[in-house]
């Protein structure tokens, strides 16, 4: 790969700004295109004055603004979307404007500029109402949100680039991600960083449904491998379709509120006395998520070391440094 020019979309993020890290870390210049509608600027903090860092403020809904960013980039980390099931119901338009029409721009955008290779956050959504387990890439159901309906047009767009422009493209199909620089504030946080968040303030957390709905949460580090594999993929076979991004185990929510409070407690002995609160299922959510990764790894050599009790002990870590 060499040192490479690398545009992360949405690099003020959760994931964006780890990845704009990570690269940098390696000696890649990394441009950051962020509207700051869910990214967070302190994010970026530790590396606005690196000279191979530029940050762009812009949004991917503006054409003009993807070409802008995208001038001179040999790879594209599209990252940025609206996420959130919830948020999707109760605002399907924004959404919608946001991961569709801000993706094809970016698509466009990538052509037009001849970047060797679109790689982009994908969604463990996109299963939908399929009920196998594990989840292999090519077995889909029918979406459960507009949300999930966003991810899977936007690897039906990938597939057309690749195919119509030779655009090469690699879906991520992201399960449920977690670790540093996760916020938990805001009405979508994620459950980690909202349940982190509650305990240490000793506030009990609630889970939807009886706490049994399982998913395949994966650690940031496994998905920053993911990207820098897709990106350095040669075999003509690994390009022009969707991974599952995953550490490949499933937990409960119970489960995970148990390893919380084990780990948290090692901080404050008395968070491991908290109870728990249970209320209703939410909308749009599927039972039960787990991730076959045996795609990529034969295609990718993906080799995944952080299982969700190894990722959870960074990032409770993390938070206790940074949110106490």
């Amino acid at each position: 790969m060499g040192k490479s020019k690398i545009l992360i979309t949405g690099g003020a993020g959760f994931i964006g700004s780890n990845l704009c890290e990570y690269f940098l870390s390696e000696g890649h210049a990394v441009v950051c295109l962020d509207n700051f509608a869910t990214g967070q600027r302190h994010n970026l903090s530790s590396f606005l004055d690196n000279p191979n860092f530029r940050l762009i403020e812009g949004d991917i809904r503006n054409l003009s603004d993807c070409e802008n960013a995208v001038k001179g980039m040999d790879y594209v980390l599209h990252q940025a979307a609206l996420g959130s099931v919830p948020r999707s119901i109760n605002d399907p338009i924004t959404t919608n404007d946001v991961n569709v029409s801000g993706f094809l721009n970016m698509l466009v955008a990538s052509r037009d500029a001849g970047v060797k290779r679109f790689i982009y956050a994908a969604s463990s959504s996109t299963y939908g109402d399929s009920e196998s387990l594990p989840k292999v890439e090519d077995v889909i159901g029918k979406p459960l949100s507009p949300y999930a309906i966003t991810k899977y047009v936007n690897e039906l767009y990938a597939e057309i680039f690749a195919r119509t422009y030779g655009l090469e493209t690699i879906g991520l199909r992201y399960f449920n991600v977690f670790g540093r620089k996760q916020d938990p504030n805001g009405a979508y946080a994620a459950v980690i960083p909202k349940f982190v968040m509650q305990l240490m303030k000793h506030e009990s957390p609630v889970i939807n449904g009886d706490g049994n709905f399982s998913r395949d949460f994966t650690y940031i580090d496994n998905v920053i491998q993911m990207n820098e594999l897709a990106m350095k993929a040669k075999n003509p076979e690994a390009v022009n379709t969707v991974y599952n991004t995953a550490f490949g185990d499933r937990n409960t929510l119970n489960d995970l509120v148990g390893y919380l409070k084990k780990y948290l407690s090692e901080f404050d002995a008395s968070i491991a006395e908290i109870p728990i609160i249970y209320g209703p299922n939410r909308a749009g959510d599927i039972p039960h998520s787990l991730a076959s990764i045996e795609k990529a790894k034969k295609l990718l050599n993906y080799d995944p070391k952080f299982s969700i009790e190894q990722g959870l002990k960074e990032a409770v870590k993390w938070y206790w440094q940074h949110l106490k």
